[in-house]
């Protein structure tokens, strides 16, 4: 490895569009590895490092939690690992993902229906208020 591959964190997040706050943060969890310092303290990143955070920022985007995260990561420093057991994870992620859109349908269709019922006239009576104090339809 050339000390031209090796970067400082300030060079990563601007590589990688990810705050300087959110490298720290995945160090302090142990998503990425306290990395090797110079001798006036700055930090080095190597490219696999530069890689994990590519994976970690990734992941994010896809919805993966930080555990979720950790045990893919684990799988993968573990090695070696199957692509069964990455499924798998991925599977769990995506029944989590399932899940989520379900709740956030019927969440769309309460605030539809609702809406719906509200004229919007300058009356006090309102058909939301009387909802969310859990006296109108698709209250609890």
């Amino acid at each position: 490895m050339t000390a031209s591959q090796v970067i400082k964190r300030g060079e990563l997040a601007r590589r990688s569009g990810c705050n300087l706050e959110t490298i720290r943060y995945y160090e302090n969890i142990g998503l990425l590895q306290p990395p090797e310092r110079t001798a006036s303290g700055h930090r080095l990143y190597p490219p696999g490092d530069q890689a994990r955070l590519g994976f970690i920022l990734r992941g994010r985007d896809l919805g993966f939690s930080i555990e979720e995260l950790k045990s893919l990561l684990s799988l993968v420093d573990s090695h070696p690992y199957s692509c069964g057991e990455v499924r798998d994870l991925t599977n769990n992620h995506l029944a989590s993902v399932r899940a989520k859109i379900a709740d956030l349908t019927r969440l769309e269709r309460t605030l539809a229906d609702v809406s719906a019922r509200c004229e919007g006239s300058d009356v006090p009576e309102c058909p939301i208020i009387d909802t969310l104090f859990g006296h109108g339809p698709g209250a609890r």
